[in-house]
């Protein structure tokens, strides 16, 4: 039986972290991917030689050859520049637009058929590039942005409820920046909806706090941005398409008419299963949800008309 195998581009912290969650999860053979020498296989052998003590099967390499990746199912790109204190998501729009061009181009060409997962920032207008890079169709390229956002908003009203995170369900929509649209309306706590058991002025605080919760982050960390969370969330998508599971996900999705918007990528709710992104699901939205997430799909064709 052929096992999936899962290339991560970038062997920083959030590629490094994505191995170790895939590993973790038995989702497949990781290859580890960077284009300095020796991190890849460094970090690679360090994951494996963890692989008796905690009782996984993965076999995972490091490399900097793309020959490697050859026959990828999932193919995640972390590669790119990290934020710091002060830098903005699209502060890193130039820097990293060139990398993801380049590593897609790589991926396509010996891994025709992957599903390509992108984190790198900012990632709306980054999965725009693999896809037009690509070629490959919609529903296979799509980027990490709701799942993160959410978690982070579901992480503080759970705290805040001090009940578990796992009764707190959320969507957050629209670009991956400062005006992500974190829907209230649609946030529930075992089945309750969240007004009815927080106030409005702390709700609002939280969604504040959710917007800024990379930034909160970097200015902790100083060099660096978060790495355990989004690579968290991340394999959480690829888990959806390599065991078929069909879960309603707020992924940074292709937008074909959905929502009134086209040839864009933003952060929708999509069905994620085996053929990827199986379909965006259209919530029913007040006009200032709509004017917000409209607002925030703007920010993001903005950056993309910045690209030469």
């Amino acid at each position: 039986m052929k096992r999936n195998k899962i290339t991560i581009v970038g062997a920083g912290h959030v590629g490094a972290t994505c191995a170790h969650w895939a590993a973790a999860k038995e989702l497949g053979d990781i290859v580890l991917i960077d284009v300095a020498e020796g991190i890849p296989q460094g970090k690679a052998l360090d994951l494996m030689q963890a692989a008796p003590v905690e009782g996984y099967d993965s076999i995972i390499v490091g490399t900097n050859n793309y020959e490697d990746t050859a026959g990828s199912d999932i193919v995640v790109i972390t590669a790119g520049m990290a934020r710091k204190p002060g830098m903005s998501r699209d502060d890193l729009l130039n820097m990293n637009a060139g990398i993801v061009r380049s590593v897609t181009e790589q991926i396509v060409r010996y891994s025709p058929d992957a599903y390509i997962l992108v984190v790198t920032n900012p990632v709306d207008v980054s999965t725009y590039i693999a896809y037009k890079t690509s070629g490959l169709a919609p529903n296979r390229v799509f980027g990490l942005s709701g799942v993160l956002d959410a978690a982070r908003f579901r992480t503080f009203i759970a705290r805040e409820l001090n009940v578990s995170f796992e009764d707190v369900t959320s969507f957050v929509l629209g670009g991956h920046g400062d005006d992500m649209v974190p829907m209230v309306r649609y946030t529930y706590v075992g089945g309750i909806p969240v007004e009815k058991l927080i106030s409005k002025d702390r709700l609002d605080a939280m969604v504040e706090r959710a917007r800024k919760g990379g930034a909160e982050i970097v200015n902790y960390l100083k060099s660096g941005s978060a790495y355990y969370a989004p690579s968290a969330s991340v394999m959480q998508m690829a888990e959806c398409i390599l065991k078929d599971k069909k879960r309603i996900l707020p992924v940074s999705a292709y937008l074909q008419g959905e929502y009134g918007e086209t040839d864009i990528f933003a952060g929708v709710p999509a069905v994620i299963g085996g053929n990827g992104v199986e379909r965006v699901i259209e919530l029913d939205l007040n006009e200032e949800e709509m004017s917000a997430l409209k607002k925030s799909i703007q920010s993001v064709r903005n950056n993309i008309a910045k690209l030469s």
